[in-house]
């Protein structure tokens, strides 16, 4: 069987009594013939079964979908339709910006922006991308706060730009929570939605949940929600989106659509897109948005950008019969702070165990380290007040951080502790981005 037809085509591919449609993946060594069809499913051939691939339409740069580069490298020439809003793209790395290798049956990084695009154009229906940034690419467990920095650094160009509507930042899910709260405190008060979005699986998978996000953060992008917000799937169906605030959002399945949810506070909004696969109802009316909570409302104002931060800090989770003389590592390698994920209402082991905290509490605060605590619970909020043994933590010095969660609390206390000129209690129990929600849900 000889054919030229190439991955990306759209072709027919010919056996004995079946003819299958679809668009060509990248084929292994191995003998076998990729195909995704309309429906999104991928299906496989031996190639000795297959009689013909006929081609039907190439893929070509200039036949791309509205909007998408023309050129691989950064800052590439692109299409553009006026009479769509401008959004920016900032391309990070993660499972969205990968693909199936089907050489080695893994995933591996697109190497152009073309390659997301064309596998999702619906994208291009809402919204004008005029500018793609791709500040690295890497796995979300790689990056560290130079890394969230980057992203701000990149972010304020475009939120300062009167030309931009939004901004949707594509990102690994493992930190994603980490990186939303640093954007959150690194830019501050913003004017205009800032979207960051994810695919739990390859977009080149059947069951992969980028296109729906895709389509649901353009819809954010051009909102009124002048937040840092984390948009992608409610639940496990291809239905509607949630966003949520960047400071309250937490990953709470390894490997579920829906894996990331709001704690302690409601979502900002549902989102609708118009989906082909549902009709469009007096019951279900696509392309629209639900407000669900209290936002800021975009505006024009200039955002300044305040990127320090002491990457001296750590979170550290205590358990039973924990030795508190890990502090010491702590102080003896001059960390600068501590969160201290505690059990219950705020609790570590007191005079009751052999291996009370209370005294090397003390003498760590009293070395100059900072101790916050958050809850090991998720949900809820921390009372040292309700048991003795609270109210003897609480005389050390710990800064009790009522419902804020762990991750965006070590961010927090990285950025707090970068401005030395600051009350580091007072900035931490301040609700600078939302982190706080005196009225849990």
């Amino acid at each position: 069987m000889k054919s030229t037809a190439n991955s990306g085509d759209l072709v027919e591919v010919h056996l004995t009594k079946t003819i299958y449609e679809g668009t060509l993946l990248e084929s292994p060594e191995t003998g076998t013939v990729l195909l995704k069809l309309g429906t999104g499913y991928n299906l496989g051939f031996n190639k000795k079964d297959v009689l013909e691939i006929k081609v039907k339409k190439r893929y070509k740069e200039e036949s791309a979908p509205l909007g998408v580069p023309q050129k691989s490298e950064l800052g590439g020439k692109i299409k553009k339709d006026s009479k769509k809003p401008n959004i920016v793209m900032i391309i990070t790395g993660g499972t969205i910006a990968s693909r199936y290798d089907s050489k080695t049956g893994a995933v591996k990084w697109l190497d152009s922006p073309e390659n997301l695009f064309k596998f999702y154009p619906e994208l291009f229906d809402k919204v004008n991308v005029s500018k793609v940034e791709i500040p690295f690419m890497k796995g979300s467990e790689n990056m560290d706060f130079k890394d969230w920095q980057k992203i701000a650094k990149v972010a304020e160009k475009y939120l300062n730009d009167s030309n931009i509507k939004g901004i949707i930042i594509t990102h690994g899910t493992d930190t994603l929570h980490y990186t939303s709260a640093a954007l959150s405190f690194f830019l501050g008060k913003i004017n205009k939605p800032v979207i960051l979005t994810y695919a739990q699986r390859s977009i080149d998978r059947a069951s992969s949940d980028a296109n729906l996000n895709l389509q649901c953060s353009a819809l954010a992008a051009i909102s009124d929600i002048a937040e840092v917000m984390l948009v992608g799937h409610a639940n496990s169906d291809d239905e509607f989106c949630y966003a949520l605030r960047g400071t309250k959002v937490r990953k709470m399945h390894s490997s579920r659509r829906d894996a990331f949810k709001a704690i302690n506070t409601k979502p900002l909004a549902k989102i609708y897109p118009a989906l082909l696969s549902v009709p469009q109802t007096a019951e279900y009316r696509g392309n629209r948005i639900e407000i669900i909570s209290k936002y800021n409302v975009r505006n024009k104002d200039k955002i300044k950008l305040d990127l320090k931060f002491e990457e001296k800090v750590a979170l550290l989770k205590f358990y039973p019969g924990q030795n508190p003389s890990i502090l010491d590592y702590y102080v003896k390698n001059k960390y600068k702070g501590i969160i201290l994920e505690m059990t219950g209402l705020g609790h570590v082991a007191t005079k009751e165990s052999r291996n009370s905290w209370t005294q090397k509490l003390k003498q760590a605060i009293n070395q100059g380290l900072v101790i916050c605590a958050t809850p090991q619970t998720i949900y809820g909020r921390l009372d040292p007040l309700v048991y003795s043994t609270g109210r003897e933590l609480e005389k050390t010095g710990i800064i009790y951080l009522e419902d804020m969660l762990s991750e965006t609390a070590l961010v927090k206390l990285g950025f707090v502790l970068g401005h030395p000129e600051w009350n580091v209690k007072k900035k931490m129990l301040e609700n600078i981005s939302g982190e706080f929600n005196k009225r849990l849900e």
